[in-house]
């Protein structure tokens, strides 16, 4: 099934937009590992909306754990949870019925399924899946933890301003930590400040911008991964795809390797307290589809928000005749800002997945 990634672990998302509940079931955790639920919760606040620069829809999003956990450790069972929909308004999609939604998957989703499917927030193509994936990333993030392994991401840019990356050699787990309790995820403040008021004018202007998340995985030794079509960057992409919005992704140098010589994008290997590290980091963690011991670190690139305000065309899906659609609703200016712990989570189940696999 579709829904499902993972070789060591065996991840399950499953639910839609405006459907009774979203929910995950993880398979292959290992026993007795200690799961904090509020520090679960601390990671699903960071993908709450209900603030200025996103969707008023906001929603609790406290999992109810079904089975795997018991006295606030893992079983060994397969791990199910359950996060309800409450605040949902399916006659917001009324006028939308049988006309698709410009750059949605309305029209390709129609034809797959004969129109049978649910369409009322996307269904199964809303970005509500992301909430059970966060869960599944926060479970793993504290599994990781304990094995000297650290996950973060940032806005590295939206609307065309910049913020600070992250060091590619040297990641600084501090900053990591920072991150994770900001309202506004950017390193440089003034930056997060900048993109906020870009977001807010293409809110204004009932239009939407796109972003880039950065993210670093740190504390990886060399070696995990495999050659060719199992290779560590094949393994987080197609992760990282699995989010809705992403147009694409890149390690290290990435596209602009393409614009370097040989001996400005190869990094030199050195020794530092007696290991292997490179002086550069241009691969971003992964030679060959296996970690080289350095920080990974990866870029996702986001769309702007499909769902806008402003008139566009679009077809009758029942008379056949082109027409004009408003949207209404309640949607993201920018689903990059949401999308950070959500990229942060896809990193965290494939590091896992890697790890318990080696």
């Amino acid at each position: 099934m579709s829904s499902e990634y993972g070789q060591n672990i065996k991840l399950t998302v499953f639910g839609e937009s405006h459907a009774s509940a979203v929910g995950v079931v993880i398979e292959g955790l290992p026993a007795g590992e200690a799961i904090d639920e509020e520090r679960i919760m601390n990671f699903m606040r960071r993908r709450m909306g209900g603030k200025a620069w996103s969707t008023p829809r906001k929603e609790e999003d406290r999992p109810e754990f079904l089975c795997g956990l018991l006295g606030g450790k893992t079983t060994g069972a397969a791990l199910c949870a359950i996060i309800r929909n409450g605040n949902i308004r399916p006659s917001d999609y009324e006028n939308m019925k049988n006309v698709p939604r410009p750059s949605h998957a309305d029209y390709p989703a129609f034809v797959k399924y004969g129109g049978a499917n649910d369409r009322s927030g996307g269904g199964q193509f809303s970005g509500r899946l992301t909430a059970p994936l966060c869960v599944a990333g926060a479970i793993s993030e504290q599994i990781l933890a304990r094995k000297g392994i650290n996950v973060a991401a940032h806005l590295s840019r939206a609307a065309g301003i910049d913020d600070t990356p992250f060091d590619p050699c040297d990641p600084d787990n501090g900053i990591f930590e920072k991150l994770k309790a900001k309202l506004f995820p950017t390193i440089d403040d003034t930056a997060g400040e900048e993109m906020i008021k870009k977001i807010l004018e293409a809110k204004e202007s009932l239009d939407s911008v796109g972003g880039i998340v950065e993210c670093a995985v740190t504390g990886l030794g060399a070696g995990l991964g495999d050659p060719i079509f199992g290779s560590a960057e094949s393994r987080i992409s197609s992760m990282i795809f699995g989010i809705g919005g992403v147009r694409g992704i890149e390690f290290g140098a990435g596209f602009s390797a393409a614009d370097m010589t040989g001996s400005v994008h190869n990094d030199p290997y050195c020794l530092i307290d007696s290991t292997v590290k490179t002086v550069t980091n241009n691969h971003g963690g992964i030679i060959g589809g296996l970690t080289s011991g350095m920080p990974i670190i990866f870029r996702a690139a986001f769309k702007p928000t499909p769902s806008i305000g402003l008139p566009q065309r679009s077809v009758d899906l029942d008379s056949l005749e082109e027409t004009r659609l408003e949207i209404r609703g309640r949607h993201d200016p920018c689903i990059a800002v949401r999308a950070v712990p959500c990229v942060e989570a896809a990193a965290a189940v494939t590091v896992l997945d890697m790890v318990l696999g080696k």
